[in-house]
Formats: structure tokens, C-alpha cells, sequence
């Protein structure tokens, strides 16, 4: 079973986590997620298409903080740095992650997700999965 690590204790009762890019300007840029923490490490997915995985490519300097499901802010913000992970093992490893903490909510997720590329007929959208360590 994986502890909370500091700096991520603070994250330990939270559903939420704000996290903060950055532009090539230096601009903050917020966004809350779902994200869940394994020995050390918090993973998170996103798409492809997103704003953060630009800005993650650019710098891998981010910030993080509990927040509630729309993003206030309900605690600190530590700093971080984040990664794109390419390796399929790293991948799984995120994803279970995740589907440990949310569970149920997880699943139905992956369904209306799944059904909705049906509908759309449109290929399985994919998964870019990202990893949070502490700033060096």
C-alpha cells in the first residue's frame, strides 16, 4: 500500500488538485484535476490536445494545491516537476493509480468516455498521463 509523501500529504484528503503550468511568458496557468499519489509520485491524465501537455513540454516546472472540483484553492501550493510518461508500464502504473482512488467513479468515466467515441464514431480518445515529483 503507497503512503502520502510529503510534499504531497497536504493532497491526502483531496479528490481535486490544482495544477499550475506555465507559459513561455512566465504566466500561471491553473487547472483542476484528478490526480492520485503513489510513492512519491502524483499521476494524472489529460488529452493531447491540452494546454498543460504544451506547457509541461515547454517547462516542466508546475505547482500544485488541493482545490475543490471548479479550482479554489483550499491549501498550499508547493512546487513541482512534472513529466510526460511514454513508457507503457509507467502508463499502466498511472492508470491503476488512479483507478484505485476513484473507483467507481473511475469506471463510469471510462464508460460515458468510451460511449461517447462511439457515438461520435470517433477512435478511443486518448490518455496522455503525466507525473508530479517534488521540485529538485
Amino acid at each position: 500500500m503507497s503512503t502520502q509523501t510529503a510534499p504531497f500529504a497536504q493532497l491526502h484528503k483531496a479528490s481535486y488538485m490544482s495544477l499550475t503550468t506555465f507559459r513561455k511568458s512566465g504566466m500561471p496557468v491553473a487547472t483542476p484535476v484528478w490526480f492520485a499519489e503513489r510513492d512519491g509520485t502524483v499521476y494524472l491524465f489529460t488529452f493531447p490536445e491540452a494546454g498543460k501537455v504544451k506547457r509541461i513540454r515547454h517547462t516542466a516546472r508546475v505547482t500544485f494545491a488541493p482545490c475543490t472540483f471548479n479550482g479554489k484553492v483550499t491549501g498550499p501550493a508547493n512546487e513541482g516537476t512534472a513529466r510526460i510518461l511514454t513508457a507503457p508500464e509507467d502508463e499502466a502504473l498511472a492508470e491503476q493509480t488512479l483507478a484505485k482512488k476513484y473507483g467507481l467513479l473511475w469506471r463510469i468515466y471510462n464508460a460515458f468516455s468510451d460511449m461517447s467515441d462511439v457515438l461520435r464514431r470517433r477512435p478511443k480518445s486518448p490518455s496522455v498521463w503525466l507525473a508530479i515529483g517534488p521540485a529538485a
